[in-house]
């Protein structure tokens, strides 16, 4: 099966094909989003992060900015820096100019001599990057080279009958014709560890299932926190859900049933290819910003409530099983499934609904999200209580 997309040099599948201007810290955000405003074919986040940090969390925010420079999705680069953050520009660009050949270059405010210097020659930069990355056309690509991201937020009691599952199907059929997906929010799977660490290829990614919800838990126990107070969040319960386990045996269909071939760590870079699981915290839009660092190219987000959740790198496609939610909320959901629910389709059924929406957005069909410019971004702290 194909997809149109864009080979990159390192042998990655793109199915978008912007320049990313990507600041690396607070101080340099206002001037990327003004920056991209300029210029057509750009695309910029906005991060809260970069400095005054403990190590550990600085050292998650370069994963998750190098992460985004290397995504398939990204052409080009033009880096915006303050100059006296934790990781200066200069060697973030060249961390980054080790792992790709991408075009990259990079500003900082305070050796350009302000705002207005920084941005007319970042604007100059990007203005010519995004003329290059032009010539670069779509071209058929066997569908083995996409690595989709799978997440949920505001599930009801619908999303474990019917969106879920039908996420679960899909990722089944990607990864049988050689593609890889990666399943995060660890709080999630907590209460059903069990059932999902059965996947596991090996005795050693089980343990790592397993070990991955202990640590969780226990890293929450040793500042006085338990899971359980936050989960199922509010709009959960008023959702249908009652335990954290009915809400975590719903939650871990939707990544399907094949044997799960690596555990990763919060935005990192997969080595293998197949069903993954990473790392991540419960709260979506940091689930979904680690996995795009992680070289997702899309994103399939189940909702029961309903969510506009999306990414400036990735495009995200919003599926729900609720007719309700479906209908207020059309603006921001893709796919409707409820006939799931309703008992006049299954799951697999679905998913080949699905399965030709996913095809259509990687040829270039513009999601919801998307269409709105919407870009969310969370870094997680991992020091979370320093």
């Amino acid at each position: 099966m194909e997809i149109m997309g864009y080979k990159r040099s390192d042998g990655k599948v793109g199915i978008r094909n912007h320049v990313l201007i990507l600041p690396t810290c607070a101080c340099a955000s206002e001037s990327s989003r003004i920056v991209a405003s300029q210029v057509k074919g750009t695309i910029n986040v906005v991060i809260n992060t970069g400095c005054s940090d403990v190590q550990a969390n600085t050292d998650m925010t370069q994963r998750v900015l190098t992460g985004f420079a290397l995504n398939p999705n990204v052409y080009g680069v033009v880096i915006l820096g303050l100059g006296c953050e934790t990781v200066p520009h200069k060697e973030l660009r060249e961390k980054i100019e080790k792992l790709t050949s991408k075009p990259i270059i990079s500003f900082g405010i305070q050796e350009e001599g302000g705002t207005v210097n920084t941005i007319s020659k970042a604007v100059k930069a990007a203005r010519a990057m995004v003329a290059e990355a032009t010539l670069l056309q779509r071209e058929p690509c066997d569908i083995s080279g996409l690595l989709m991201g799978i997440e949920c937020g505001g599930s009801d009691a619908t999303s474990g009958i019917a969106s879920n599952p039908t996420v679960g199907e899909l990722s089944d059929k990607l990864v049988d014709l050689g593609a890889s997906t990666i399943m995060s929010e660890t709080i999630e799977f907590i209460g059903g560890e069990h059932v999902l660490a059965r996947r596991g290829a090996t005795k050693k990614i089980h343990n790592e299932i397993i070990e991955a919800c202990d640590n969780f838990e226990k890293h929450l126990a040793s500042v006085g926190q338990n899971c359980r107070a936050g989960q199922p969040t509010p709009g959960n319960k008023a959702g249908g859900l009652s335990t954290l386990e009915e809400k975590s045996l719903g939650c871990i269909r939707k990544g399907g049933s094949r044997p799960i071939v690596e555990v990763l760590e919060e935005a990192e870079r997969p080595t293998k290819k197949g069903a993954i699981i990473m790392d991540t915290p419960g709260y979506d839009i940091a689930s979904v910003t680690s996995m795009v660092a992680g070289g997702c190219s899309l994103v399939v987000f189940t909702t029961g409530r309903g969510t506009p959740t999306g990414n400036a790198i990735a495009p995200v496609i919003k599926i729900t099983g609720n007719k309700i939610t479906y209908e207020k909320m059309h603006d921001n959901i893709d796919i409707d499934v409820s006939d799931i629910t309703e008992g006049l389709k299954t799951p697999k059924e679905m998913s080949e609904v699905l399965l030709d929406e996913l095809i259509k957005v990687c040829n270039g069909k513009v999601t919801k999200a998307e269409a709105f410019g919407f870009s969310d971004i969370a870094i997680d702290h991992i020091c979370r209580f320093v």
